[in-house]
């Protein structure tokens, strides 16, 4: 297991791999022989974090604790992006890019109402979830597509202020908008015992949710613990698996990489999700201690970015992109 380093002038706020290269999503590349270049369209302030489609020439930046984004196509600007000031200064950007089931290119975020999930189509902006609505009192927040674009995960909270997690069926969304007010795919009990912290698909069925140090309430038997990582199947509506995590809560970021998730509290660490086994971790690359989507005190989300082959992790430093190969 190396490490390599590729130097930065400053550390990007962002990070995708683009076949064998890394992109910035904000107007810099590196290639494989760690060169540098930039685009000519380079964004800054105030934008200080960015996601990209994994099926699409979209990318986004945006503001993590503020209301304003672009979405971009390659170096052009679609469109600016908005979202409900109320408590944007507490809590992450609620978006994600990414394909539904039948191909069309979307937008999901909260541009009007910080409790109101919207789908909008990428390229012509057209809300493709338009309708009556009756949201239940949560902040979306940490949103992904699954694979294959029919499921929304929401990785937020609600007042306590507690983490938690909610999942919707697009599909049906299309069809009635206000499904995406109601409880969705996942129990509310499933997920009331420990406070969920970060969460990612593994394919287009299994979701993996990470719960942090806080407790709450619910059976033992339903329910997902405080430091557990857990394996949800949408279609069987049940937990895989849930197991202690080993040795650190796991902070907002998980990574999927076949039956495993690399975690990003302090530095990275590759884990099994059948077990909870820590597999491997690298505690000589950096990140911040980032333990909830949430919080009066601002901490960055860690910037990573896992190769499509499963075999490369780009890690942001100050000064640098560790490049850390994977067992």
């Amino acid at each position: 297991m190396t490490v390599e380093s590729i130097p930065v002038e400053a550390a990007p706020e962002a990070l995708a791999w683009q076949g064998d290269e890394l992109a910035s999503g904000c107007g810099r590349r590196w290639s494989r022989d760690g060169a540098e270049r930039k685009v000519a369209l380079e964004w800054s302030f105030p934008f200080d974090a960015g996601t990209t489609s994994a099926s699409g020439p979209y990318s986004a930046v945006f503001q993590e604790r503020g209301t304003e984004a672009l979405l971009l196509a390659g170096e052009q600007v679609v469109r600016e992006l908005d979202r409900s000031d109320y408590q944007a200064e507490n809590y992450d950007y609620p978006l994600a890019l990414g394909a539904l089931g039948d191909g069309r290119e979307v937008v999901v975020h909260c541009p009007d109402e910080y409790n109101v999930l919207q789908i909008e189509d990428a390229a012509s902006g057209e809300r493709l979830t338009a309708g009556g609505r009756e949201p239940r009192d949560v902040f979306h927040s940490r949103l992904s597509l699954s694979p294959d674009g029919r499921y929304l995960l929401s990785v937020g909270w609600v007042w306590h202020p507690f983490g938690t997690a909610m999942v919707h069926d697009t599909a049906l969304a299309l069809t009635d908008p206000g499904t995406m007010d109601g409880e969705g795919l996942l129990p509310a009990a499933a997920v009331m015992k420990g406070e969920v912290t970060a969460g990612c698909w593994l394919d287009v069925d299994r979701l993996v949710l990470a719960t942090g140090a806080e407790g709450g309430s619910g059976a033992e038997e339903t329910t997902l613990p405080a430091r557990h990582l857990g394996v949800w199947s949408v279609s069987e509506g049940r937990w895989l698996h849930r197991n202690p995590i080993a040795d650190a809560e796991p902070g907002v970021l998980l990574l999927p990489r076949g039956d495993q998730v690399i975690s990003l509290l302090g530095h990275p660490r590759l884990l099994d999700t059948a077990t909870g086994r820590l597999v491997a971790e690298w505690p000589e690359v950096g990140v911040s201690v980032k333990t909830t989507c949430f919080g009066v005190t601002h901490v960055p989300t860690p910037v990573a970015a896992l190769h499509p082959d499963g075999t490369r992790l780009a890690v942001a430093q100050t000064e640098s992109i560790a490049l850390i190969t994977l067992p």
